[in-house]
Formats: structure tokens, sequence, C-alpha cells
């Protein structure tokens, strides 16, 4: 069998003495792994780094094989990304991520919004929001998706700042009522149409509703733990934002 897609470097661990695993997230075979022979020499290990935007070929005798790769370089993004601990963090989060969908099953969109992530994660200051976006986006795909366009109670479009926990739907400022105290803030920047950035407060509000709804559906029923690199991204993010604060004579929110 033998198949020929784009893809991007999840990750590799060594196998034998000269050879490597590849993971990757292809355009039309989804997240996929393969033996790259020689993948540990010289030539090869500049090309076989996270991030990279890499042509395959990969063959097997059989579908249920790990087969081979075959990678030529079409990005080499991670020269580009590695000394900005946001852009590592960030793309070790995403490729976790994407280690919860199952292998070989195909998700496009998933695809096209990585590569265009991975083009941006040299901003640190719009890291935050991104990776947020896309782990609804896996949410949605995990078949967890919110609903974060309407107020559930009302219907209501307007002043949408909170988010059920029990529902994931969103909930306007006079709806919530009472029950405020129980709903997940819902970041401004996360509403339908919202044209503002987001501060480091926002994206800690938005990091905390995803992590609720990742560890309901998806980490507790799987018996995970959350991903150390989404920690190690969120601490980076802090120290993005307190440096830029002192530069700026600010605070970091």
């Amino acid at each position: 069998m033998e198949w020929r897609d784009e893809g991007i470097i999840l990750g590799t661990r060594r196998h034998g003495e000269t050879s490597a695993v590849l993971e990757v997230m292809t355009r039309a075979h989804g997240r996929h792994l393969g033996l790259v022979r020689g993948g540990r020499s010289r030539k090869q290990q500049p090309v076989l780094q996270a991030g990279n935007r890499v042509d395959l070929v990969w063959r097997a005798r059989l579908d249920e094989h790990l087969g081979t790769f075959q990678a030529e370089p079409i990005e080499l993004n991670a020269a580009r990304l590695i000394d900005s601990a946001v852009a590592v963090y960030a793309l070790q989060t995403l490729a976790a991520h994407l280690r919860l969908l199952p292998e070989r099953d195909p998700h496009v969109g998933l695809y096209e919004t990585l590569a265009i992530m991975i083009d941006n994660l040299g901003e640190a200051d719009g890291v935050g929001e991104l990776v947020v976006r896309f782990e609804l986006l896996v949410l949605e795909e995990l078949g967890f998706g919110l609903d974060l366009g309407e107020c559930a109670a009302t219907g209501s479009r307007e002043e949408l700042d909170y988010v059920s926990p029990k529902s994931g739907r969103a909930v306007s400022r006079a709806a919530a009522g009472p029950w405020r105290d129980k709903l997940l803030p819902l970041p401004a920047f996360l509403r339908r149409g919202a044209r503002e950035g987001a501060d480091l407060a926002a994206i800690e509000d938005a990091f905390r509703l995803t992590s609720f709804f990742f560890a309901r559906h998806v980490y507790e029923p799987r018996g995970l733990d959350a991903p150390e690199a989404r920690g190690g991204l969120l601490a980076a993010l802090r120290k993005f934002y307190a440096a830029r604060a002192i530069s700026h004579g600010g605070t970091a929110a």
C-alpha cells in the first residue's frame, strides 16, 4: 500500500540505533505514524523537527502496519520557533490535543487550522487566543462542542458573559441572575463577532473554560491528565505578559 500527502510534524521517537518513528498530522490521513529509516542521521534530523511541514510518502504491505515514511521538507518552521518558550509549549500543547483524536481519522479542518497557527506562533501576544480557539475546535471534533452564539435561556445574542457548566451553552448577563457564581466566565474575545484582543486575564479565563470541559468529557472518562505542556504554556505566557508590562510601565493584565 502507498499514499502521498503533506503533513505537519508533531514529534518523533527513537527506533533502534539509526531510525525514528515519525508522528505527523496529515491533510487527508489524519494523525499518522510511520518509521523513517535513517531518521536520526545529520541530514534527516533538521527535517524531522516538530512544526515542520513535509511532503510524505507512506508505504506498507498492509494498511494496519506501521509502515515507512519518506519525508521531504516543504517549510522548516522549527528553526524559527525554537527560541520562543511560548511557541514551543504551544506546539507541544497542540500536538497533545491532536493525540486525543483516533489515529488515521481525517480532520482536514484541524490540519488547516494547525498550519495557520504555526505560521503565527512566533507572535507571543496572540498565541494564547489561538490555542484556546484550537481547543474549542478539538472539543467540537470530539463531539463536545460549546454553543457560544446565543443565550441558552433567552436566545439573546447580547451581553453573553457566562457559560453553563452543565450544557456548555452561553448565558447572558440578564439571565444569569442569582446563578452567576455557578457559571463559567465567557471572555469577551470568544463572543460572536468580537473584535477586541485578549489580555492575560481573559486568556486565563478562557483556559479555565476549556479546561473544565476537557476534564469533564475527555480526561476524566479516559483516565488521563491534562498535558504538562499546557501548564508550561500558561507559565510562559504569564512571563511574557509580565515582561511586556514592565517594558511598558504597566501591569500584566
